[in-house]
């Protein structure tokens, strides 16, 4: 029997060692490459056809959730699990929008790790625990007739989620545009966009609100 090969893309190295040492202890799987930037872990996967991706939301230059979205269109038989230290359902929905197979909470229990790899592997879906109780609680609101908790993220299209993760890590708007290969006038016009979405007015207010959700690391 073939073993399931596995990505690991996560921007802390102590993290990434734990997981190849855990994953590598799973009879069947191996991880065949690991990188701390969402770009190249994309780069990665087109060129290593991985069974598993290991993907963390919060990464330099690309974040997981887009990510996610540009491995599902390009490399469909990769199948992504969300490594996230966040249980918020707008978070868990947006993973699913982006072709997640499964989202991992940060802090589960050692066990749950080999248990969503092994129900990802059989073409089944895993959410953690305390995901799922954060989806039933949204549901729960919704049949009250109450409003859904969100992050804001929600507003945002996924290139825009792009120029405000990297507005948030202290590119220019030249730098973002030789980035993404457009021009200097449309990453202008989707930082208003962005600014106008979230009702904040300068850059310091949406690093804060990038922070706050997550798209980027306090610790980067």
């Amino acid at each position: 029997m073939n073993e399931i090969k596995v990505l690991l893309a996560d921007d802390h190295t102590l993290v990434r060692a734990g997981l190849r040492a855990l994953i590598e202890g799973f009879e069947g799987f191996c991880v065949v490459a690991e990188t701390g930037d969402g770009r190249e872990a994309v780069r990665l996967i087109r060129q290593l056809q991985p069974d598993i991706a290991l993907i963390d939301i919060s990464m330099p230059g690309l974040n997981g959730l887009d990510a996610t979205a540009l491995i599902s269109r390009e490399t469909p038989d990769t199948r992504v699990i969300i490594l996230s230290m966040h249980t918020a359902e707008t978070y868990v929905l947006e993973a699913i929008r982006a072709g997640a197979s499964g989202y991992v909470v940060k802090d589960s229990a050692v066990d749950e790790m080999e248990r969503a790899l092994r129900a990802i592997q059989k073409g089944e879906r895993w959410l953690s625990p305390s995901v799922s109780r954060h989806l039933l609680d949204e549901y729960l609101r919704l049949v009250r007739g109450q409003p859904m908790a969100g992050s804001g993220m929600e507003a945002l299209t996924p290139r825009q989620r792009e120029i405000l993760q990297l507005i948030a890590e202290g590119h220019s708007t030249r730098e973002i545009a030789d980035r993404l290969s457009i021009s200097v006038k449309t990453v202008e016009t989707h930082r208003a966009q962005i600014m106008e979405r979230l009702n904040i007015r300068d850059v310091a207010g949406l690093t804060r609100f990038a922070l706050r959700t997550g798209l980027i690391d306090p610790e980067r």
